[in-house]
């Protein structure tokens, strides 16, 4: 009796999605967009995921594609987030030093 399942010699899940060369690659390619290109190109990811209407291989390229997507408005958002730590920073200091200051001053004067 045969198996009316054919038995395919590779493992699928090993095989690159169509039009994708691996997650390595989708993440490298998202390394020169700026947040709002990465979240707009995101928004559209999730948008054709949602519809359910791609193919199962298609489907996995998108979420790859949509993780790297995240990452990198993450990587943005963590650098944006930095840099006004590093604003604030300064000024937080500044005005505690100058707290500090007029209380000295002011212990000095009695």
């Amino acid at each position: 009796m045969t198996d009316p399942v054919p038995k395919t010699t590779t493992d699928p899940r090993s095989a690159p999605a169509p039009d994708d060369a691996g997650a390595g690659s989708a993440r490298a390619d998202v390394s020169g967009l700026t947040y709002e290109q990465a979240r707009d190109e995101l928004v559209t990811v999730v948008s054709r995921l949602e519809a359910g209407a791609e193919s199962l291989e298609d489907s996995l390229a998108l979420w790859e594609r949509g993780e790297a997507l995240a990452s990198r408005c993450q990587e943005w958002l963590d650098g944006a987030r930095e840099r006004l730590a590093a604003v604030r920073e300064p000024a937080v200091g500044s005005a505690r030093g100058s707290t500090t200051a007029g209380v000295q001053d002011e212990e000095e004067t009695r």
